[in-house]
């Protein structure tokens, strides 16, 4: 991953010293052009060899792309204990007045900070951006500056932010290049958050959230990262994926549409994994696609609010099988504390496997944890339209407070787990 990193900073100071780059630097001093004009760049994350690029270092718009700085330092925070996935952010008129696409905020409320993630990933909610930014920065152009300051120390020459959410400001810019820079830092550094983005749709009061990134819906080995689009940049996408052991990291800037962004990209990632593919007749690591839980061996350190040594044996194991298969099948724990159905029939599903067999063995061991200790066990069998016959693993009868306890205490020990409400929450369907 080092020498992937210094590759790649090395051919962005290529670009650096390349004529065309200053003259894109200029041209977004003195004001963007009217036309779009698509930018793109796709990198082979294990050697940071860039596969193929077009006006990568062109400066313009981020739009949402934002947002993948916004949750890089979210994510900072969390591991160095300064915010915790429970802890509650206010809501202020600032926020909450945001435009949209928008989780629909509303001022003097609290809202979960898992919750908050959850949004900018699916739905890219500007307000959630600015909770964010308000509760790390102080407010949200102080946490702007933290924003433009961590992008010069991740190598991103060529970017500037005014907003956390992606908003327009003639002032904020980048590159296909930096976006790319960061999108690698965010898989690199923060690998246990990075799953967050392989999530398709969450439960948010009452309603499910899709994920606004179509490609983790149709093309193989995609689980990442994110999607923008303002006016004046088009429709832009950074975009992971992994197939026989490569992982690839693309960046389009300035799509025609979504759909056409989506398409180009998946071309894109096609001719890279044939370019790596037909180099590479031995792999001494094969990769998984995320968001697979790490083995046991290998599980993550804790992090400072966590106590280490209490994973038990069978968590561990559990652990080991978790992988919400191909393309976030779970999605990370939400929960909402506003009229929730009353009773003890809420639900947490562990994952989905190929074989009934699996899926028991990883109910048992997760109910065996003193948190689950007790709790009924349900497998769902495939559904006649599931055409990949995957099992789902569940723990039963809990009251909504307990499901969203006992999740988070899963989570703590790098176990996947999602909270189903009395009704159903009908996750990842292909």
């Amino acid at each position: 991953m080092i020498t992937a990193l210094l590759m790649f900073a090395a051919s962005q100071a290529e670009a650096a010293r390349h004529p065309r780059y200053h003259a894109h630097a200029h041209h977004a001093a003195v004001g963007f052009a009217t036309a779009l004009v698509s930018e793109s760049i796709v990198i082979d994350v294990e050697t940071g060899q860039v596969l193929s690029q077009a006006n990568a270092d062109a400066i313009t718009y981020p739009a949402s792309l934002t947002k993948m700085m916004t949750l890089y330092l979210t994510f900072e925070a969390l591991n160095a204990g300064r915010l915790r996935l429970d802890q509650y952010l206010p809501v202020s008129y600032e926020a909450a007045s945001r435009a949209p696409t928008k989780l629909g905020l509303r001022p003097g409320e609290s809202v979960a900070v898992q919750d908050l993630i959850l949004g900018l990933v699916t739905r890219s909610a500007n307000d959630a951006a600015s909770v964010l930014a308000e509760g790390l920065g102080g407010s949200e152009s102080a946490f702007a500056e933290q924003m433009s300051r961590k992008a010069r120390l991740l190598g991103m020459t060529s970017t500037a932010y005014r907003n956390a959410s992606g908003l327009p400001d003639p002032d904020q810019y980048t590159t296909a290049r930096d976006e790319a820079q960061l999108a690698l830092s965010l898989y690199r550094d923060f690998p246990r958050e990075y799953r967050y983005f392989a999530t398709r749709q969450f439960y948010f009061r009452g309603s499910i959230i899709h994920n606004h990134n179509h490609l983790l819906d149709w093309y193989e080995g995609a689980d990442g990262i994110k999607t923008g689009y303002i006016g004046a940049s088009g429709f832009n996408l950074a975009a992971s994926a992994v197939r026989n052991g490569h992982r690839l990291i693309g960046v389009i800037m300035g799509g025609p549409s979504a759909g056409t962004r989506d398409r180009e990209m998946a071309a894109l990632f096609d001719r890279g994994f044939q370019d790596v593919g037909a180099r590479t007749t031995m792999v001494a690591h094969r990769e998984v696609p995320l968001p697979a839980v790490a083995e046991a061996e290998q599980a993550p350190s804790p992090t400072p609010r966590e106590k280490p040594g209490m994973i038990t044996k069978a968590a561990s194991r559990l652990a080991a099988h978790l992988s919400p298969f191909g393309k976030a099948e779970a999605a990370p724990l939400v929960h909402e504390q506003h009229a929730l159905p009353a009773g003890e029939h809420w639900s947490i599903q562990l994952g989905a496997f190929r074989t009934e067999s699996v899926a028991a063995k990883a109910a048992h061991a997760a109910a065996s944890l003193p948190m689950a200790k007790g709790k009924a066990l349900q497998i769902v069998e495939p559904a006649k339209t599931d055409k990949e016959r995957l099992y789902r693993a569940r723990l039963l009868n809990f009251t909504p407070q307990e499901a969203w306890s006992t999740c988070i205490a899963l989570h703590k020990r790098n176990i996947e787990c999602s909270v189903v409400p009395p009704a159903g929450l009908k996750v990842a369907n292909r």
